[in-house]
C-alpha cells in the first residue's frame, strides 16, 4: 500500500566556493584552485513540511561543513572527492534516498583555455 502522506523533495546547495588541493599534478597539490561544488539530495519532507522544525529536516549548515571538511582533505581526484561527500552526507543524515553532487575545477591545468572540469554523481541510498 503507498503511503500518500510522504513528500519526496530535492534539497540544494548550489555553487559553494572552495579553495582546496585537489589534482594529480604535484603543482596542484602545492598551488591549489577553486572549486564550485553543488550538493542535492532527494529525502521525505513531510514531517519537517508539517513541523516547522530543523530537527525533522536535512540541515543546510551541517550539510555544508561536512561538504567544506570532504574538499579540505587533499586527493588526486574529483571522483574521490564526490564519493566522500555523498558517503559522509549519507551518514549523518540518514533519510536522505539519493544525493547528487558536482564538482567543477575552475580553470584546469589541462594544456588549453577551459572554464572548468567538472563531475558530476549520483548515488542512490534506497
Amino acid at each position: 500500500m503507498m503511503d500518500n502522506n510522504i513528500i519526496t523533495s530535492r534539497v540544494e546547495l548550489v555553487n559553494m566556493e572552495f579553495f582546496a588541493y585537489h589534482g594529480c599534478f604535484s603543482e596542484e597539490q602545492i598551488i591549489g584552485n577553486k572549486f564550485l561544488v553543488t550538493f542535492s539530495a532527494e529525502t521525505d519532507t513531510s514531517k519537517a513540511g508539517a513541523s516547522d522544525n530543523l530537527t525533522d529536516a536535512l540541515n543546510y549548515q551541517e550539510l555544508y561543513n561536512i561538504i567544506k571538511d570532504q574538499m579540505g582533505i587533499a586527493s588526486h581526484l574529483l571522483e574521490h572527492v564526490a564519493v566522500r561527500i555523498l558517503d559522509s552526507c549519507f551518514d549523518a543524515f540518514p533519510q536522505i534516498t539519493s544525493a547528487q553532487v558536482e564538482i567543477s575545477k575552475l580553470n584546469p591545468p589541462i594544456g588549453g583555455r577551459v572554464e572548468a572540469s567538472k563531475v558530476v554523481i549520483k548515488k542512490n541510498f534506497r
